[in-house]
């Protein structure tokens, strides 16, 4: 079968691999129909690692996508030969600790798609997962809809974690694909408003689209100051979706007493910090979000149910020969690029 293989950094091959197999009873062979390019795919493209994840090279990356079932396994039950099919990319032991007490995303034993020392990636026309990880879309959404599960189930997990108060005030630093998936379920969740900054302009149109109440640039205006200035008592809840050390300070600064400080972004330095006064007489909680947990599904339903729509988000789509021209331009911001949908 066809796959993109990293080569080295900033390297990418299209080549010939071996065709994986059903091997358990529970397995399904799934033909890959489209992939999401994911910010933490572009690390690895960029950098071959994340913390202590490092790329062994030759190694196919991806996790965020949408298939055709083509086989299964002889138990079976949960889809059938045809069915379309979101993919939750994390496979759980449900053996240890963390799994018994309901935290899969959090397995020790986990193994995730396109994840080095855990599994290969989805950049490939055939890969074979549990039926558990096979979330059958009965005609409800798209196949790039379906592709976009992945990073909107992480915001649905971040939003129910949270737990937003009656007639919340949030707002949402970076407005990238997690971002503006929380903003969409901020809605759901019926926010009173969320304001939103980011310093790439497009995807600031993109968040006054997807129906942010205000949205800025922080390196042409005091996003700060112009928000404290519509809402002096301050944010409920932030939602940090960058990864930066500026956004961390801002968060903090924006939230008032009791707030809560949700950190979804992956930082590429090994540490941040906090301003342990602020937080402190600010009696600020922090929750760290670790990809998603059980809410797979709910991302579906959501789409389906027409309570979010998704599809502004896809700005460009890429054939699966074009995908090392797709990271190129994902990793440089370029081109207005909020999601880019590699075709299978």
């Amino acid at each position: 079968m066809r796959a993109v293989v990293l080569t080295g950094i900033r390297q990418m091959e299209l080549t010939d691999v071996p065709e994986p197999s059903i091997k358990e009873d529970g397995d399904v062979l799934l033909k890959i129909e489209r992939v999401g390019i994911c910010g933490s795919d572009v690390h690895y493209y960029e950098t071959g690692r994340i913390g202590l994840q490092i790329v062994e090279y030759p190694f196919i990356i991806g996790h965020e996508c949408a298939a055709t079932v083509k086989a299964v396994g002889k138990s079976v039950t949960r889809v059938k030969v045809a069915d379309k099919v979101a993919v939750d990319p994390a496979v759980s032991c449900h053996e240890c600790d963390q799994c018994i007490q309901g935290r899969e995303n959090t397995c020790h034993n986990v193994r995730f798609l396109g994840a080095p020392g855990q599994g290969g990636g989805c950049l490939c026309e055939y890969l074979v997962m549990p039926q558990e990880c096979c979330f059958p879309t009965n005609g409800a959404i798209t196949l790039e809809q379906g592709a976009l599960c992945e990073p909107l189930s992480i915001a649905v997990y971040a939003v129910k974690r949270a737990c937003l108060p009656k007639d919340a005030d949030v707002a949402i630093l970076g407005a990238g694909p997690i971002g503006l998936s929380c903003l969409l379920n901020v809605h759901a969740e019926n926010a009173r408003a969320c304001y939103m900054t980011e310093k790439i302009d497009e995807r600031i149109k993109g968040a006054k689209q997807g129906g942010a109440t205000w949205a800025g640039n922080p390196n042409k205006q005091d996003v700060v100051k112009e928000i404290l200035q519509q809402q002096p008592a301050g944010m409920n809840v932030v939602f940090e979706c960058a990864g930066q050390q500026e956004t961390i300070d801002q968060a903090v600064e924006l939230l008032k007493p009791g707030g809560k400080f949700v950190l979804i972004g992956s930082p590429r330095t090994e540490r941040i910090s906090f301003d342990i006064d602020r937080i402190r007489r600010k009696e600020i909680t922090i929750i760290n979000i670790r990809r998603q947990n059980k809410c797979t599904q709910a991302a579906i339903d959501i789409i389906a149910s027409g309570k979010v729509s998704v599809d502004f988000m896809i700005t460009h789509r890429f054939k699966l020969e074009q995908t090392q021209d797709a990271f190129d331009i994902v990793a440089g911001y370029r081109d207005g690029v909020i999601k880019a949908i590699i075709s299978v």
